[in-house]
């Protein structure tokens, strides 16, 4: 069995992501996402509340694919977490060309530390490519329309989330 990881922090979850996923799905036979414990970036949503739209919006995905899709937290080295789940695949989604410097560092960091695991880049569907969390949470709390850029489910709880503060 063929497994990847398609490491993030998903808050929230956005179009572009489940992009990268289904496509992913395309390359491996098990698709680990890997939800990042990031306390440094102070998530809008917490932990399980991002493992669980994960879940529920791969779903229909991994049923399309045939693919297995599971979530899984982590907090250690990205390529601990891939030994953790026994990926032999990191997928990384790249939208531009800032992108791809970040993660040219990434993969050779992780090359040193293992090399026997490969990365994978895809790039972002046109459709999708100016997408970011970050942008998608400030668009919603400036009371902009998010619906473009995530699903229904996650601008709901957008909504409800901005709503409490």
């Amino acid at each position: 069995m063929r497994v990847g990881l398609y490491p993030g922090t998903f808050d929230p979850v956005t179009l572009g992501h489940l992009d990268i996923i289904r496509r992913a799905c395309s390359l491996v036979d098990k698709l680990v996402i890997g939800v990042a414990i990031n306390r440094d970036k102070g998530p809008l949503f917490n932990l399980e509340e991002r493992v669980a739209m994960i879940e529920a919006e791969c779903v229909a995905l991994s049923e399309q694919t045939g693919c297995v899709i599971v979530a899984h937290p982590f907090e250690n080295l990205l390529i601990n977490c891939a030994k953790d789940v026994g990926a032999t695949i990191i997928i990384r989604g790249l939208r531009a060309v800032a992108d791809f410097e970040y993660e040219y560092q990434m993969v050779g960091m992780n090359r040193q530390l293992d090399d026997t695991v490969e990365t994978v880049f895809l790039m972002a569907d046109a459709q999708h490519q100016a997408i970011a969390s970050k942008l998608v949470k400030e668009i919603a709390r400036l009371d902009g329309d998010v619906s473009k850029f995530v699903p229904a489910a996650v601008r709901d709880a957008l909504e409800v989330r901005l709503q409490k503060k």
